[in-house]
């Protein structure tokens, strides 16, 4: 059987023949581009698509060589905005653990935590600083009860030791919270001055952060 008389392809661009070699050198000093290559794989066609180079880095910095997660020389402002602000809404890549380092600092500072998910937190005001009904899971089998607990906030700032500064409520995936509840968490601070809230609103590239009023509305004193 004949070879198939199919064009090889290098970087989108057809192979030349001895008689334009220099044309052929200067096609593959060029970029890759989207290209649709076409080869003959047991007697049919197949098609391959190849891709254009994205380069997401727009230069190189300190942190390509010693490692960004180690580099934090915003870590004063971070801990003067939290006292000035008291709410904070945070952003964090995706791929996660930069924000133990701010966590960290705060540590250092004598604050507590209290660690929430915001899914299933339910209402915010009443979870906090309320007395809050829980209906545990029957599975279909036991009967519906309800328990009462006391409320998340004043519960732990009554158990504090003396020497704490303070109290972090650190809420995760803040970003499915309604326009009021994040409202109410900004203004939490003030109902309990002892109280600090950080709120994970969204992911970004870097570790960035925002005053919480802002974020949900409301107007920055």
């Amino acid at each position: 059987m004949a070879a198939p008389a199919a064009a090889c392809f290098r970087h989108g661009a057809p192979a030349a023949s001895s008689s334009s070699s220099s044309s052929l050198s200067l096609q593959q000093n060029q970029q890759p581009t989207r290209s649709c290559m076409m080869n003959m794989v047991n007697g049919k066609r197949s098609k391959r698509i190849g891709l254009r180079v994205v380069k997401c880095s727009s230069g190189i910095g300190i942190g390509d060589f010693i490692g960004g997660d180690l580099v934090k020389p915003d870590l004063g402002k971070w801990l003067s905005d939290v006292e000035e602000h008291k709410a904070i809404a945070i952003y964090t890549p995706h791929e996660g653990g930069y924000e133990g380092r701010y966590l960290n600092r705060l540590v250092r500072q004598g604050y507590y935590f209290l660690d929430l998910s915001a899914r299933g937190l339910g209402d915010p005001e009443t979870t906090l600083t309320k007395i809050h009904p829980v209906c545990p899971a029957h599975v279909g089998k036991q009967p519906i009860a309800r328990w009462y607990f006391p409320p998340e906030v004043d519960y732990r700032l009554e158990a504090l030791p003396p020497h704490a500064k303070g109290l972090v409520v650190w809420i995760i995936e803040a970003k499915v919270l309604s326009k009021a509840e994040l409202q109410f968490l900004a203004l939490l601070p003030e109902l309990r001055p002892k109280v600090r809230v950080i709120a994970e609103c969204g992911n970004w590239r870097k570790f960035m952060w925002k005053p919480l009023k802002e974020i949900s509305g409301l107007a920055t004193e």
